[in-house]
């Protein structure tokens, strides 16, 4: 009688876990890493513009997916609004003409930071 009572109340139990909504996603988990690469991966040494549209580009694939998702995901798309602001600028502004190192590094600096926290709140979603 006690295997089956505890039997019972452990299949209640995990079926219960069941019915919590769950926020975590693997593309977006997955896309707001590649956005922190891309920033890591941002050489001032080299022409900025090409590497800020690939900087560009995995934030306006993270936004439109998020977007997709539905009305659940604003949260989630506030959190990159920052670092969407930055980003644009920084691309608006290197292809106009390129900009100084020190220019680069400075929003460098700040993107990896905006990367950052999207990314751990991103992927400390349960």
């Amino acid at each position: 009688m006690l295997k089956v009572l505890t039997t019972a109340l452990l299949a209640l139990t995990f079926s219960g876990c069941a019915m919590i909504p769950s926020f975590w996603d693997d593309n977006q988990s997955a896309k707001i890493v590649d956005v922190r690469q891309s920033v890591e991966q941002l050489d001032c040494s080299k022409p900025h513009a090409p590497q800020v549209k690939t900087i560009k580009n995995n934030i306006e694939w993270f936004e439109m997916y998020s977007e997709s998702k539905g009305a659940r995901q604003q949260d989630v798309i506030a959190l990159i609004d920052p670092m969407k602001e930055t980003v644009d600028d920084f691309y608006k502004r290197s292809t106009e003409k390129q900009g100084s190192k020190v220019y680069c590094e400075a929003k460098k600096r700040v993107m990896k930071k905006q990367a950052s926290i999207a990314a751990e709140a991103v992927l400390g979603r349960f």
